[in-house]
């Protein structure tokens, strides 16, 4: 099979995908077009070693094309690097997460849905034990919907469950509502708690993304507002 002669063509980029398709038999395969630096220097040589004799190819063009291959090298170069930089930033903050580890994390959201007809599962981190206190849940405006009062728990996370009941015995209108909870240790010590901090218990990876477990829930690690030592 004769090897097709590449003449009379202005521009050789503009060719490279029919190029690459049949330059000859047993010579370069490339049914989809995809050029690496490889094969760019390889069409560079077919193109060269085919020129018609009587209209060789102009200085000018050579020029543009070593150009070209230059480019494309430096570029691939340059992907190179940065996957090895991506990889390394994505241990460095794996190594990050994992020095977060019993840590308090802040959501910087202390809100719960409660849905019509529904109720409503939310859990606190009591940092210590709790002799008597009371929980607040407000709505959007700030206005206290339900009291819930609470003694005797032991610290740590602690659920509770809102049945969606407001102070006036009404059904809460569905939406977000803020809770937060004050009380007294058995040592008379006052503290607070909210939706939305909790120790980090532990952390996995998934798909790339690191997971912090924050109560009984994983969520990302990117989504955290602060972190902040215990006893801060």
């Amino acid at each position: 099979m004769a090897v097709e002669t590449i003449q009379g063509r202005g521009n050789f980029a503009s060719d490279i995908k029919e190029m690459t398709r049949k330059v000859g038999k047993g010579q370069v395969e490339n049914p989809n077009g995809v050029l690496g630096k490889d094969e760019f220097l390889k069409l560079l040589l077919v193109e060269l070693e085919h020129q018609d004799p009587t209209a060789p190819v102009e200085t000018d063009k050579i020029l543009s094309q070593t150009s070209q291959l230059a480019s494309l090298e430096a570029a691939t170069n340059t992907n190179t690097a940065l996957e090895k930089l991506s990889g390394s930033l994505q241990s460095s903050l794996k190594f990050t997460t994992i020095g977060a580890m019993g840590k308090i994390a802040d959501m910087g959201n202390d809100e719960i849905l409660i849905k019509e007809n529904d109720i409503a599962n939310f859990e606190l981190y009591l940092p210590k034990a709790v002799a008597k206190g009371t929980i607040e849940i407000k709505d959007t405006l700030g206005n206290v919907v339900r009291t819930i009062g609470i003694e005797d728990l032991k610290s740590g996370i602690n659920t509770f469950t809102w049945n969606g009941e407001t102070n006036d015995g009404l059904r809460a209108k569905e939406g977000s509502y803020h809770v937060r909870a004050a009380y007294t240790d058995p040592n008379g010590i006052q503290g607070s708690a909210a939706v939305g901090v909790y120790p980090i218990s532990s952390i996995k990876f998934e798909n790339g993304q690191s997971m912090v477990k924050l109560g009984s829930q994983y969520v990302p690690y990117n989504a955290v507002k602060e972190i902040y030592d215990v006893n801060n």
